[in-house]
């Protein structure tokens, strides 16, 4: 039996499943099983004696780290740096074989971040990171108070308390170290993405004299772009405007069209074009701007008509209609989009239940019929809730990573692997993370040796309220502010640069351009609101886009306090539903 003590108020309830946690096997697969909370417990219920990692929602707030900081004085500063609110964050700890006594939970979610930041060192290799700078300090804190509060639990001593005080704040300043470490290395790699020398570098060495193709990476993993990184939005069919229009100029390289099938075919075998053709004309025509076109399939609730949920327990009728969809709308479009994003979610069979065999026959179907219509197209597959948290819970799903590597193996042409990287929302898949655990996550989809675009790629600008029961859902979170416009423009400026840095990153596309009048995923998400007037977060998709031209991050990035941001409440006017 896994268990786990802990001083959260969520311990004291009854028995009850808690929301947003979730067991991890190795290679951080998602494995099927419950986690409840019951008498002061965490309680892992699982399918298997193999060992497992926990990952589950931590509140970083003011007073978890006024409990953790030292008794004598109370003030959090380790090493003249002071530790601030980090907000809510999925967190996870290693993995852990079953035992009679519970583990300490503060202990092994800090055992798991210490463990990942010497990971990562190795993998970015940044041993040679300045022992002053204020990362390789606060990490040396925090495997000193490690080993105090492992001292405090050992079983002579007991004292359960303390040690999970102690594991708390070793987690604490553990995760101020990983963050920084991650803006360290972005900084460090940041100019050599952009201007090329990377890449120079790395085909010399493999003797590769085309300057025009991806190369492996020797070291690292993962391909090295010969260009540079693009920046886009995502466009609604409805929001075509002219602040809409200046928008897109001033921010994107590209637009990305949605081809939502139930926008595109409303009524069985009634195609309603026009709103998307207006938006490629005047992308191709005006603003001389390239366009990516979908998902065409994608079977979450707001794409699908209302008329196929009549075959979505037919998959060969299933089958030739997206066939017939697909080669409706590639034909239609041949001539204007330059890549296409072919399907998305398949992996996760949340909506539309398909069995394994079907996932993988319906992607090749999609990819196929793309390149036999538009040959000279990039084809793109998008992967959801890329952590996976939805396989825990519906194992005829795939996890995401073995989803893309089966299709790697079934040898399906796919150029690009896309992400859905959406945080701040109570849906599932779309909780708050850290940098560093955002960063390994890019590393690990980096290993199918494709590039890696970032298709949905976004924030709130304002706290989102689920309208149903709040006790059942996990936590939206938040990164070190509750979100508002500035929390939204922070979030971006820094997860943005981290992405863009990666060698093998081809673009992020903003999740949405401005926030269109029907169902979206993220109320306030845009960098325009419903007004068409501009929040924060689109001057910061700007700076970011002038960056990645100058090929120098600018340099707020990596001042000492930097992530020490405002904490304010959001505005009920920003209050979603």
């Amino acid at each position: 039996m896994l268990r786990f003590v802990t001083p959260d108020k969520s311990s004291e309830l009854s028995l009850q499943v808690l929301p947003g946690a979730y067991l991890l096997g190795p290679d951080s697969v998602p494995i099927a099983g419950e986690v409840v909370v019951e008498g002061g417990v965490i309680r892992c219920e699982k399918g298997t004696r193999e060992a497992a990692s926990l990952a589950l929602q931590v509140d970083l707030d003011e007073a978890r780290l006024a409990k953790s900081s030292p008794r004598a004085t109370r003030k959090p500063i380790i090493d003249d740096i002071e530790l601030k609110p980090l907000g809510t964050w999925t967190l996870q700890t290693c993995l852990l074989p079953d035992r009679d006594h519970p583990y300490i939970l503060a202990l092994e979610l800090a055992r798991h971040r210490i463990m990942l930041f010497l990971t990562k060192l190795e993998d970015w290799q940044a041993f040679d990171i300045d022992p002053d700078s204020q990362a390789m300090r606060l990490f040396d804190a925090a495997r000193e108070v490690f080993t105090k509060a492992l001292v405090a639990s050992s079983e002579h001593t007991g004292d359960v308390e303390e040690a999970s005080r102690l594991g708390f704040l070793s987690l604490w300043i553990a995760l101020e170290a990983s963050e920084r470490l991650a803006l360290l290395v972005t900084d460090r790699d940041f100019g050599d993405r952009m201007n090329g020398q990377l890449y120079l570098s790395v085909s010399e060495e493999h003797g590769i004299t085309k300057k025009a193709v991806p190369v492996l990476h020797p070291n690292r993993g993962g391909v090295v772009l010969p260009t540079k990184p693009a920046i886009g939005a995502l466009v609604s069919p409805s929001m075509l405007n002219e602040q809409t229009k200046a928008a897109a100029v001033k921010a994107c390289d590209f637009i990305s069209l949605p081809m939502r099938w139930v926008e595109m075919e409303p009524l069985e075998g009634e195609y309603a074009y026009t709103p998307t053709d207006k938006w490629i004309e005047w992308a191709i025509r005006s603003a001389k701007m390239p366009v990516v076109a979908g998902p065409v399939i994608d079977f979450r609730p707001q794409s699908v008509p209302e008329w196929l949920y009549i075959w979505e327990n037919d998959y060969e009728t299933l089958r030739e209609l997206v066939y017939e969809h697909l080669k409706a709308i590639v034909t239609r479009y041949r001539r204007t989009v330059s890549r296409w994003t072919v399907c998305s979610g398949l992996h996760c069979g949340e909506h539309f239940k398909l069995d394994f065999q079907q996932m993988i026959d319906l992607t090749r179907i999609c990819v196929l019929v793309v390149r036999k219509l538009h040959p000279r197209a990039k084809v793109q597959v998008e992967i959801v809730e890329p952590w996976g948290e939805y396989h825990t819970s519906d194992r005829k799903s795939l996890p995401p990573l073995l989803y893309a590597e089966m299709l790697t193996q079934s040898g399906i042409p796919i150029d690009t692997f896309s992400l859905r990287v959406q945080m701040g929302s109570y849906e599932s898949g779309l909780s708050s993370r850290d940098l560093m655990a955002f960063s390994a996550m890019l590393d690990q989809y980096a290993m199918l040796d494709r590039p890696i675009a970032i298709s949905a790629f976004g924030a709130p600008s304002g706290r989102l309220i689920p309208s149903g029961d709040e006790d059942t859902r996990p936590q939206a979170g938040h990164w070190r502010q509750h979100w508002t416009e500035k929390g939204q423009a922070d979030w971006m400026s820094t997860f943005g640069a981290i992405a863009l840095a990666k060698p093998f990153v081809e673009s992020i596309c903003w999740h949405e351009l401005a926030d269109p009048n029907g169902a979206t995923e993220m109320r306030t998400g845009g960098l325009l609101n419903r007004r068409a007037e501009p929040r924060e977060v689109l001057d910061r998709v700007v700076e970011l886009r002038q960056a990645v031209e100058s090929c120098t991050l600018p340099q707020r990035f990596m001042a000492d306090n930097f992530l020490h941001f405002e904490n304010d409440q959001a505005p009920a006017s920003e209050i979603g539903s």
